[in-house]
């Protein structure tokens, strides 16, 4: 329930009729409430009504083990049902559902409705039961559409909070993870999970996260990037500091890493607090494949990054302050293409950024059946158009595709549309003041992410404030072998800090070649 007074509610009334009365008049008149009232054979002298929501309810569970069970089943000898017993009958002998309470007051039946809940009323009660009966139509659970791998699980998240957490509780079987629900939302009374590994989750990250959860007053939450938004750090920032991701593995590795989780209903994103920079170059296949391989592919995201960032930048400043910085026959060759072209270099490059940009967005928004053909197709004729017509030079066009593609190297989404926004300032100054101008912006930037902070967690560790004790290089560049990593992310101020022993590897059985 949501924060209220006990004060605020409103009791049931012992008049069965009165309360449906009432109920329907709370809804509206809505045609998918439903009410089905008969008598049955346990207190052939009391009517009794179920009420649920038609739509978010499964029909077959609540005919065979509610309906079916009060109408046709009779109660023991032994059992008393008059006067207010009735429905403590009912919840111990005949409702075959296993997760069954008692509810007082007419703010709790319509919350549990509204959750997916079938309310039970009897004639003459000032109480009411509650048997859990949803289902309805859901998406089930299918490969990851935003975060793929090659190897590795092929399972990803899906809108219902419920069967999120049951797909993280087989991953983890620990009674460890601790999960907590909470409803966010005067209008939507949506639930919010809250998830850590009690144990190795810092209880002050823990406790954090539970302050700002409770402190958000808004109408609805419909996704978790509402979450996100009121639960960050750093509003005015173009870097992310929370994670999410759509993968239950990435998801229990994060919590194995003493991370705390959120979960949204209705989302199929979990965020994942704190985080630092270093881990929106992190895939969760690094740590299916072997290390050297995890390692090299890191090492090319990285400077995927640096390139999606200042090759437009860095060619602008070459081409028009620079020149005497390119070898004489790439000079030439520059050149002559950019003889005839009416725009300086940095209109160029802004013209060719924003093509590519409409070309992309329209890539997402158009049907997915002619979608990539369209930016794909659109891309090549406009590229060639282009240089055809004189607008721009063929090695701009050169430089914008490379950046392009560089971007989608990133394996977060959110870390990759940062750097299609801050290039665009990069080119700016690039343009203005030349290297100067991309020396002062790179300084801006690193004085800027050394300055954030994820829950407290400095977003540059362990390089900035400095490297601690396990040193800049531990799953950081370099994956090391998994029998090497020993020790969690300690800036999560760990109470836990060890994943094995030691970081020696199991001896392993040689073997003569003999059977």
């Amino acid at each position: 329930m949501n924060k209220q007074n006990a004060e605020t509610l409103t009791p049931f009334s012992p008049s069965l009729h009165a309360n449906l009365e009432t109920i329907r008049d709370r809804f509206g008149g809505s045609s998918d409430i439903v009410i089905r009232m008969f008598r049955s054979d346990a207190a052939p002298d009391r009517e009794i009504a179920i009420i649920y929501v038609d739509g978010i309810v499964d029909s077959e569970t609540i005919n065979e083990s509610v309906m079916e069970p009060l109408m046709s089943m009779k109660l023991p000898d032994h059992v008393f049902v008059k006067g207010g017993k009735l429905l403590e009958a009912l919840r111990s002998c005949i409702v075959s559902i296993g997760s069954v309470q008692d509810i007082r007051s007419l703010e709790q039946a319509l919350q549990y409705m509204t959750d997916g809940l079938c309310v039970i009323m009897a004639d003459g009660s000032a109480a009411a039961l509650t048997a859990d009966v949803g289902g309805g139509e859901e998406r089930s659970v299918t490969i990851p559409q935003t975060q793929t791998v090659i190897r590795g699980p092929q399972h990803g998240f899906v809108e219902s909070i419920r069967t999120n957490i049951s797909l993280i509780r087989r991953i983890i079987r620990s009674s460890d993870l601790h999960v907590q629900v909470h409803k966010i939302g005067r209008q939507t009374h949506t639930n919010v999970g809250v998830l850590y590994l009690h144990g190795v989750a810092d209880e002050g990250i823990v406790k954090e996260v539970y302050r700002r959860l409770a402190a958000i007053e808004i109408d609805g939450v419909l996704e978790s990037g509402y979450i996100e938004e009121f639960i960050q750090d750093e509003t005015f920032t173009l870097f992310p500091t929370l994670l999410n991701s759509e993968r239950p593995d990435t998801v229990a590795a994060a919590l194995l890493e003493g991370r705390v989780v959120v979960m949204v209903d209705g989302s199929p994103m979990a965020l994942m607090a704190p985080t630092t920079f270093f881990t929106f170059f992190q895939s969760p296949e690094d740590y299916y494949q072997r290390f050297d391989i995890a390692t090299f592919v890191r090492m090319i995201r990285y400077g995927a990054y640096v390139i999606s960032i200042l090759l437009p930048a860095l060619y602008i400043a070459v081409t028009t302050y620079h020149q005497e910085m390119l070898p004489t026959t790439l000079l030439i060759s520059l050149a002559a293409q950019r003889e005839g072209i009416p725009f300086p270099g940095l209109l160029e490059a802004l013209l060719m950024e924003v093509t590519f940009e409409v070309l992309r967005e329209a890539g997402l928004r158009m049907p997915r059946a002619i979608g990539p053909a369209i930016s794909i197709v659109g891309a090549l004729v406009l590229g060639q158009s282009a240089v055809q017509a004189g607008i721009v030079s063929a090695g701009m066009v050169i430089v914008v595709s490379f950046t392009a593609i560089s971007n989608f190297v990133m394996p977060e989404f959110n870390m990759a549309a940062t750097s299609r926004i801050i290039r665009f300032a990069f080119m700016i100054m690039a343009g203005i003041f030349g290297f100067f101008g991309i020396f002062i912006s790179v300084l801006i930037m690193l004085i800027h992410l050394a300055s954030l902070r994820s829950f407290g967690v400095p977003y540059m560790s362990p390089i900035a404030p400095g490297p601690t004790k396990q040193g800049i290089w531990r799953d950081v560049f370099v994956r090391l072998p998994w029998w090497a990593i020993v020790l969690r992310p300690l800036d999560l101020n760990l109470r836990n800090p060890k994943r094995r022993p030691n970081g020696k590897k199991p001896p392993a059985q040689r073997h003569s070649g003999k059977p």
